[in-house]
């Protein structure tokens, strides 16, 4: 099935996880994931979690995971 990973037509099969779809994008990326420096997002910006099963056409970004201000910031 044909997804999009910033703009990147990529071939993954039937099944594949979001954290799947990133990996085949780049792996360095697919580690900060991982490793919570990166967030996988969908075509509206929502956040996703990488277990998502995904569909052909699906729409993913990588972003920057920025640490959110508390109320004591």
């Amino acid at each position: 099935m044909r997804i999009f990973v910033n703009a990147t037509p990529l071939e993954l099969p039937q099944g594949s996880s979001a954290l799947d779809a990133i990996t085949a994008f780049d792996a360095k990326e697919a580690l900060g994931v991982r490793d919570g420096l990166r967030l996988i997002t969908d075509s509206r910006g929502l956040p996703l979690d990488p277990s998502t099963v995904m569909s052909a056409g699906s729409i993913l970004r990588v972003i920057s995971a920025r640490a959110r201000p508390t109320d004591e910031s």
